[in-house]
């Protein structure tokens, strides 16, 4: 079924959409299980409620929190989840996605560990207790942009990225080059414990290069490229240089792609039969490595973005028209995310995509924890839009439909103009720097 805008009124319009389709978007009305606490290594949460990682392309040029982050983080920690997953943060200059993004050294260390400290300050004074903070570490690939032009290092060509902005073959990188990287990782992971974060994601989703590289069998004659083992070897390198380099207390994870959405031989956990259905033989088998290289906290997502973002957060508007309806997206997002969980129960199993459906999201995201498909639940966009969203679920058993997101894209749009993103509807902020570098362009 094509496209169509959110309309649903009540909970049953959205049952009834969701049963015509066939789309597995499970609901429950009892939203208690949200507020239940979980164990995972190292931590207690106190609810279901995962904040997921927000970019807001705002720090400063040397990569240390800037006033919008400072103040994103505040109003994050002031949400009340259980779990704060910390936006992007470059493990190299030229790995950053724009001239912004946050990148953790030796010199900005200080400032770091200051938000964290008025993070955790925030959410005690506000709620009594204090979320883990976990970072994302990431190689941004054929998307850096650490300048004002883009700079990008691609693992291989591929078609459907390219088709209207072919890359030259120079903007490859070499077998040493993707070898140095893993190191990089370790750095990052050793600033990130001396900062205070209590874990570090190891990114690989997204169409950024560790998730290129997954889907690399037509990288020939490469140590990264061809087979899973070599697709997954800087990884892997990464994850075992991240331990080696720090002591015990990190807690380290990932954000990964169980789908690219990309035709085969191009895309990861796609079906290698012509069409592009999910195929989960691969990510399973990875998933099953990182479990026995101890990573147990796993955060899934879809598709790319820059390219196809309805795969992994359904929307309103966007710069295209999807010719699926959301609803069928998110049957697939939560179908894959139950295979994984089906798969490896020990783990510890991050939902996606949940903003798509406003006011009634709290009833998916307490359906998918009632129906074992994951344990914990992720708000991105509706995060930037309504910081107060969990509060009035866990206070309220309700979310205000007049706060939510609605999926208007216009938080992309500042991003794709060079911009600082936020949410232009709901956020004064954001709709003033909408008018100037969007509008007025």
């Amino acid at each position: 079924m094509k496209h169509k805008t959110f309309a649903y009124q009540t909970l049953d319009c959205v049952q009834k959409k969701a049963g015509e389709l066939n789309a597995y978007v499970p609901l429950s009305e009892d939203l208690s299980v949200l507020s239940t606490p979980l164990s995972i290594p190292g931590h207690e949460l106190k609810n279901r409620f995962v904040i997921q990682p927000m970019e807001g392309c705002d720090g400063t040029a040397e990569g240390a929190p800037d006033e919008l982050v400072i103040r994103r983080y505040l109003r994050f920690a002031a949400a009340g989840a259980g779990l704060i997953w910390f936006e992007a943060v470059g493990i190299c200059p030229e790995g950053r996605a724009n001239p912004r993004q946050l990148m953790l050294t030796a010199e900005n260390l200080d400032v770091f560990k200051k938000l964290l400290h008025d993070i955790r300050e925030t959410a005690q004074k506000t709620h009594g207790f204090v979320p883990p903070i976990i970072m994302q570490a990431t190689h941004s690939g054929r998307y850096s942009r650490p300048g004002q032009t883009p700079a990008p290092r691609i693992a291989l060509h591929i078609p459907p990225y390219e088709k209207d902005k072919p890359l030259s073959d120079e903007t490859i990188v070499s077998d040493d080059y993707l070898d140095s990287l893993a190191e990089k990782y370790a750095e990052s992971a050793r600033l990130a414990q001396a900062a205070g974060f209590d874990g570090m994601d190891i990114k690989a989703c997204h169409g950024y290069l560790l998730c290129e590289l997954l889907s690399a069998r037509m990288r020939e004659n490469s140590r990264h490229g061809g087979s899973f083992e070599n697709r997954t070897r800087l990884f892997f390198d990464a994850i075992r240089a991240a331990w080696a380099a720090t002591s015990a207390g990190l807690l380290l994870s990932t954000r990964i792609n169980a789908y690219d959405g990309l035709p085969y031989p191009y895309g990861f956990g796609v079906s290698a039969d012509g069409d592009i259905c999910p195929d989960m033989t691969e990510p399973l088998l990875l998933l099953g490595q990182l479990e026995k290289l101890g990573l147990t906290l796993i955060n899934i997502t879809m598709g790319n973005p820059y390219v196809n973002p309805h795969v992994n957060r359904p929307f309103d508007k966007g710069f295209y028209t999807p010719s699926e309806h959301p609803l069928d997206g998110l049957g697939r997002m939560y179908l894959c995310t139950k295979a994984i969980k089906d798969a490896y129960p020990g783990m510890t199993i991050i939902a996606s995509a949940l903003s798509y459906l406003r006011q009634f999201s709290p009833h998916v995201a307490a359906g998918l924890v009632t129906a074992g498909a994951a344990d914990l639940v992720g708000y991105g966009r509706e995060a930037f839009a309504y910081p107060g969203f969990i509060q009035d679920i866990l206070n309220n058993g309700a979310m205000d439909k007049a706060k939510c997101c609605i999926s208007c894209g216009k938080c992309s749009e500042l991003m794709r103009a060079g911009s600082t993103a936020g949410c232009v509807i709901r956020d004064g902020i954001y709709a003033e720097i909408y008018k100037r570098d969007v509008v007025k362009q």
